[in-house]
């Protein structure tokens, strides 16, 4: 017994010592149990100690053989001190032995050598964060986490889908084994390097885009401009075509656009230049400034009729007005299915949107012209620069077609697929991450059964994506926050990793249910964690700001109190490991020169060879497993 009850105060039991503390171990963090005789045992953890008093904060009860956080009355002074057995604590924190369902995240720092194993319901079935300050050991957290969980056992999650957005291109070292250590198992890898790629580019359809992906790729500040997409969209696969219906089509846009020209009441030269630009931009065979228009007596050209005399007039307006109205359609036309081209490209959409723009009336408005030419700069150039690769698929896919591709390798499935975003700037990244996304949810959402499949998505640096961002007042929502909120019902999840979790969205924060936090020291971020996740108390909050690499607290609903733990390290390791200067500092530059010069049959892989000469790979950390 270690003594007795000397002070009861809110959740907090100060016990006077019957014991030489000198004698003990360090008993700080351990766990006590009160037992008064009664089928309640209270359990309370020790957060300080002297010479002659104990302070313990209650964390739950056993009852039934069953631990319970939280405890619906408090010791009575009679109670009988101790510390907790071994099976009680497994009640807390797990049995040693690793079952099926069941997946090792580490090991205790307070009971020495207790594996803290998780039940993956419990964790992996609901979103959840993992944060801490940069060299906290993030990175190599989540890769220990995941290669136990795929290759401890013998029966790994084979029908998972992993999907990773990799902030640097750092976490395929330490996946790309899992084939070889199991021929189950497959990892597949995409990247963002058009230059020099390594692994397959990220290529997505730029067809399977709705007005919402659109709104987001092409920046879209207000939702007026929606309209205009969503009529680029509809006009897109019309405009591809080259059937009679289609030409019928665009030439009943070119007239209506040409009819409000001529009779907007503006000078002849105005009307003139104007028409004149929308048929060199917009013409099809049957209508263009070449377009002979036959009189009783003579042939002219369109262009020839739009003389302007020695007065300022038009003298062939009303021949003009009649022969365009000659092209617009009384009804509307429908295209038949058949003759729609769904297999487009961002040059198809860029001409999409101009013919939709003058559709809009964007000459005789400036108002739409301000609103929407933006837009289509922003088209243009993305069609004409870099980024055009991304959206530039070789043939026609649909989004079932295309997500399923995206998780075969060599013809089976791969459990974790990864997109290195590291070689496109934060705002093409964002935007590719948020469509990724929402394809998945959207894939998820419709598919039967409901629930049948499970898409996790891990987001690197997500304080950069996952943001209070203009999304809402644009859509309406936040693809991110709408996941966190619905996804799980659909089995969608996601996994935010974050240095800086008061940067994130935080509608997503509170909706995870596990939290993993490494050392944090930035005030704000420590004041917002104790602001936004639930049950966390100041002790913890003071032990995050002295955690040491790799150590961490967790909590949340697959820990039954918070647990203070090693992860760890993996193996092998992400390359998030920092610069060694003593290596590159003090090494001899002429030779380091050379040694780095490729031979020729070298170039294709020098990038990689030189990234690993720059890191030292960390000496792997062993635990005994010990009960």
């Amino acid at each position: 017994m270690l003594g007795k009850i000397q002070g009861i105060v809110d959740n907090n039991v100060v016990i006077k010592l019957d014991i030489d503390i000198n004698q003990q171990p360090n008993l700080i963090g351990l766990h006590i149990v009160f037992e008064d005789g009664t089928d309640r045992k209270v359990v309370a953890e020790i957060v300080n100690t002297d010479q002659t008093t104990m302070n313990a904060n209650i964390v739950g009860e056993i009852r039934n053989n069953q631990f319970t956080l939280g405890s619906t009355a408090k010791p009575s002074f009679k109670s009988i001190i101790r510390i907790i057995r071994t099976d009680e604590l497994e009640l807390l924190y797990g049995k040693q032995q690793l079952s099926m369902g069941y997946t090792n995240f580490g090991v205790s720092n307070v009971y020495q050598g207790y594996r803290i194993n998780v039940d993956i319901n419990e964790f992996f079935n609901s979103h959840f964060a993992i944060l801490g300050n940069t060299g906290s050991g993030k990175s190599s957290a989540v890769a220990s986490i995941l290669q136990k969980l795929y290759t401890a056992t013998n029966n790994p999650p084979l029908n998972s889908s992993v999907f990773f957005f990799d902030a640097y291109g750092e976490y395929t070292n330490a996946f790309s084994n899992f084939h070889q250590k199991n021929p189950r198992l497959n990892y597949k890898t995409y990247t963002t390097n058009i230059i020099d790629p390594d692994t397959e580019i990220l290529r997505i359809p730029i067809w399977l885009l709705d007005v919402d992906d659109l709104a987001l790729l092409l920046d879209a500040n207000s939702p007026s401009q929606l309209p205009i997409i969503e009529k680029t969209l509809k006009l897109v696969p019309i405009l591809t075509g080259t059937s009679e219906n289609v030409i019928k089509r665009k030439n009943d846009i070119i007239a209506r656009a040409l009819q409000d020209i001529l009779l907007s009441g503006a000078d002849s030269t105005k009307i003139r230049d104007q028409v004149v630009g929308v048929l060199t931009k917009f013409n099809t065979p049957t209508l263009n400034l070449e377009t002979q228009i036959v009189q009783p007596g003579y042939v002219r050209t369109f262009k020839q009729c739009l003389y302007i005399d020695q007065t300022g007039k038009m003298q062939e307006m009303e021949l003009v007005v009649e022969f365009v109205r000659t092209y617009i359609l009384e009804e509307t036309l429908e295209i038949p299915e058949q003759e729609l081209n769904k297999f487009y490209s961002l040059n198809d959409l860029e001409e999409a949107m101009d013919f939709a723009l003058i559709s809009e009336g964007i000459l005789k408005s400036n108002k739409v012209f301000d609103n929407a030419n933006v837009m289509s700069v922003r088209l243009h150039t993305l069609a004409t620069g870099d980024n055009k690769e991304y959206f530039t698929y070789k043939d026609f896919v649909t989004r079932d077609e295309y997500i399923n591709r995206l998780i075969t390798v060599n013809g089976a499935a791969a459990q974790i697929i990864n997109f290195n975003i590291n070689y496109v700037d934060d705002r093409i990244a964002k935007v590719i991450t948020k469509i990724l996304s929402r394809m998945l949810f959207i894939k998820a959402s419709e598919t039967k059964p409901r629930g049948s499949h499970a898409y996790h998505i891990i987001i690197e640096e997500a304080h950069r994506y996952v943001q209070k961002d203009k999304d809402i007042d644009l859509l309406g929502y936040n693809i991110f926050e709408r996941i966190s909120k619905e996804g799980r019902k659909y089995g969608v999840f996601l996994a935010l990793i974050t240095q800086r979790p008061s940067e994130l969205s935080d509608t997503c924060v509170s909706q995870c249910a596990n939290f993993i936090i490494l050392r944090t020291v930035h005030p704000v971020d420590l004041k917002y964690i104790k602001e936004m996740i639930p049950n966390i108390s100041e002790e913890i909050v003071i032990q995050l700001k002295n955690l040491k690499s790799g150590n961490c607290i967790a909590f949340g609903q697959a820990f039954k109190v918070p647990t203070l733990m090693y992860i760890e390290m993996p193996n092998p390791t992400p390359l998030s490991n920092n610069v060694d200067l003593k290596t590159v500092w003090y090494k001899d530059p002429v030779k380091a020169y050379n040694s780095e010069l490729p031979a020729a049959n070298e170039v294709g892989t020098i990038m990689e060879q030189t990234a690993q000469a720059r890191f030292i790979q960390p000496q792997q950390t062993y635990v005994n497993n010990q009960n």
